[in-house]
């Protein structure tokens, strides 16, 4: 069973509060403040990311098991750990990017490991 968590959309404008991730040179925010969890994801042109990442808005769900939910999908992003005890990765589905999230964390929980990670 899938749990909405998130929506993505790439964008190339500059918004309040970017948060630079090296790893993907790429800028994330909106997440935080949005009521909706929309995230805004700004992209280096040299970002090695998939380019429907990159270009085509995205929906993420929270997953039970990532490698049951990975079988038989097309990855585009094999699974990673942005945060200790978030598991992500990226599938195809018809055209369209769809993030995959394997974690135990409340929201709570995530949004103060992102703060304690930016802080280092």
């Amino acid at each position: 069973m899938y749990e909405y968590h998130h929506m993505g959309i790439p964008t190339t404008e500059k918004r309040e509060g970017e948060e630079y991730i090296p790893q993907f040179k790429m800028y994330v925010s909106g997440y935080e403040g949005s009521e909706f969890r929309v995230q805004w994801h700004r992209y280096e042109p040299d970002s090695d990311l998939h380019p429907l990442i990159k270009t085509v808005p995205h929906v993420a769900f929270k997953v039970k098991d990532m490698q049951k939910a990975l079988q038989g999908k097309k990855v585009i992003m094999e699974p990673y750990y942005p945060l200790e005890g978030f598991l992500v990765a990226f599938i195809e589905d018809g055209g369209a990017p769809i993030e995959l999230i394997q974690t135990d964390l409340t929201e709570e929980e995530i949004i103060a490991r992102a703060q304690e990670k930016r802080a280092r």
